[in-house]
């Protein structure tokens, strides 16, 4: 038997099925959100979109 001892990481808050499927990956994932996209700009990175379903 495995343990996941990750921390959740933004996800874990949030309503969606498939985001909260992600909510222990150990990506810094942020929901579509004013903050991910401030963020972005601040740190001048480019946005990463992951789209799926569930």
């Amino acid at each position: 038997m495995t343990t996941n001892n990750r921390i959740p990481n933004r996800l874990a808050n949030e309503k969606s099925p498939y985001l909260l499927q992600h909510a222990n990956n150990p990506v810094n994932w942020y929901p579509w959100s004013e903050e991910a996209f401030q963020l972005a700009k601040t740190e001048n990175k480019p946005v990463f979109l992951s789209i799926g379903y569930s």
